[in-house]
């Protein structure tokens, strides 16, 4: 009876816990497309991967294209000459590779180049929100474009437009 008895007081101390705790909803998709910064350094960098994209793709034809003369011309070519001409063809074939990983991998150019112009974007977004929790005294703010699990969110608990506020661009 006591352990009955002492985990209803403890689910009513939860329940009444959790009730006094204060949550809001962003959406991070809204605010961003509303902070021309943020645009302008997308389509920058959207330019940047095309132009890289390009670049990569030349040299991959061009190393096709050594390919397909190499295979018409196979039957006219020394043993030696042959051998050349595929070590030629397979240090194009990684030179393209290479650039790929260079412009593309994981620490590459893109990545860097990414971090540079929208990590400052994404910080003021933050401190934005954070600031608007302090004001507020919210325990949690959750992203509604992220949070997958999240069915359903009352519009009045989203805070967005005051985050865009607290940014310098009003809605």
């Amino acid at each position: 009876m006591k352990k009955l008895i002492l985990i209803l007081a403890i689910a009513v101390a939860g329940t009444v816990g959790a009730a006094a705790q204060k949550f809001a909803m962003v959406d991070m998709e809204y605010i961003l497309k509303n902070v021309p910064t943020y645009e302008m350094a997308n389509e920058q960098l959207n330019q940047l991967s095309q132009r890289w994209q390009k670049e990569v793709e030349a040299v991959g034809k061009e190393a096709e294209t050594m390919y397909q003369s190499y295979l018409s011309d196979k039957v006219f070519l020394t043993e030696e000459q042959a051998k050349k001409r595929e070590e030629e063809i397979v240090a194009k074939e990684k030179e393209a590779t290479e650039l790929r990983y260079k412009y593309f991998g994981p620490e590459g150019e893109l990545y860097k180049k990414r971090q540079s112009l929208l990590k400052p974007v994404q910080d003021d977004v933050y401190n934005a929100i954070k600031k608007v929790a302090d004001e507020r005294g919210y325990q949690a703010i959750f992203d509604r474009a992220s949070a997958s699990d999240i069915i359903y969110a009352s519009p009045r608990i989203d805070v967005s437009n005051e985050v865009l506020a607290k940014l310098g661009y009003s809605k």
